[in-house]
């Protein structure tokens, strides 16, 4: 099922599913419990463009602190459960606008039941979470290993498990730290199902070796029609996650909206410090809400003709540098000037 196909769900102020655009999801590292520490870190998640935030559950203090989280922020906020159904129930009763669990480690059925009554009175989705770290023992035997058919089979018979208490509010996701298992996995659940899914590559590792991971991982899901909210997971700073994921919606032209930093490698013709140049042009253009593509050049010689694809860009030479603009030469500056010339030309951006 394509998600121009899959049912929608109404997540707080938010809607996904049915041709929605796809949104990006986070989730905090702080102690739920400490509220103020929490808001600071959605704001600032907020800030970089998440759009649903998660927050783990794990005691019933946490589950209070939600009432009080939800007063300070304007983005949708999901509950993350393991284990005990009554952590559930109170995330709900604080205001979750939708809870993550596992229907199969939550205590049985007439615990399930309970937790799906209290979703039904408010009308709150539930997220089916499965991941290939936990794997029921019975699936990895009858597959001979963590396999594509284990998690889907598991997360189907989750679903079933809510279906049966007859309720519909659901997203399903399906998460494994291998990317091709969980590609296989995501176009197998896709032909059988309709609800949404959440995407990730979970585990996928530090800033450098996650973002590679979940680039592929998600590139390969995305671009096939499948899915309706994301999550890059790194081991990090979530706001490395929110700018990542919306970096691989943009590359795949799946969202657009912020300007595009393009930058040439660094080689012997590289006279100025292209690396530390290109990275604060990176950190700057974010305050600035252009859908535009910005090139920044190390070579002063061949610079206007590889920017010409831009819309604005800088190239540095020995003792200062140009701009240019649609691939033509505007203005000379002293290097140093660069940066302050680039965002000078930003303020009076016009087409």
């Amino acid at each position: 099922m394509r998600r121009e196909d899959t049912r929608k769900i109404q997540i707080g102020n938010k809607v996904i599913g049915g041709g929605n655009p796809i949104l990006i999801q986070s989730m905090t590292n702080t102690r739920t419990e400490d509220t103020a520490a929490t808001i600071a870190q959605i704001h600032r998640l907020e800030k970089s463009g998440c759009e649903i935030i998660r927050c783990t559950v794990s005691t019933m203090e946490a589950a209070q602190a939600i009432k009080e989280i939800k007063k300070e922020i304007t983005i949708p906020l999901v509950a993350d459960i393991h284990f005990d159904y009554k952590m559930a129930i109170a995330a709900m009763e604080n205001g979750a606008d939708k809870i993550r669990i596992n229907p199969g480690n939550i205590g049985g059925e007439d615990k399930v039941a309970a937790v799906v009554n209290a979703a039904k009175e408010r009308n709150i989705p539930i997220r089916v979470g499965v991941n290939g770290g936990s794997l029921e023992k019975e699936l990895v035997e009858k597959y001979h290993g963590v396999t594509a058919q284990g998690l889907v089979e598991s997360a189907l018979d989750k679903v079933h498990m809510i279906e049966k208490q007859g309720y519909e509010n659901i997203v399903i996701s399906i998460k494994s730290s291998d990317v091709l298992m969980c590609v296989e996995a995501h176009e197998m659940l896709a032909e059988r199902t309709d609800y949404p899914l959440h995407v990730g590559i979970t585990e996928s590792g530090t800033v450098i070796s996650g973002n590679i991971k979940s680039s592929v991982g998600l590139a390969l899901i995305l671009s096939k029609g499948i899915g309706d909210t994301i999550r890059v997971s790194l081991t990090g700073d979530p706001a490395e996650e929110i700018k990542s994921a919306k970096l691989i919606l943009r590359t795949l032209g799946l969202r657009k909206g912020g300007i595009e930093v393009v930058s040439c490698p660094t080689c012997g013709r590289t006279k100025i410090d292209l690396i530390g140049l290109a990275n604060q042009v990176e950190a700057m253009v974010e305050q600035f809400p252009l859908d535009i593509k910005v090139a920044v050049m190390g070579c002063a010689v061949n610079g206007p003709g590889e920017a010409k694809e831009a819309d604005i860009g800088i190239a540095g030479g020995i003792g200062e540098g140009l701009l240019i603009k649609k691939g033509e030469i505007i203005k000379k500056v002293p290097e140093g000037e660069l940066l302050s010339a680039l965002k000078e030309e930003l303020e009076h951006w016009k087409e």
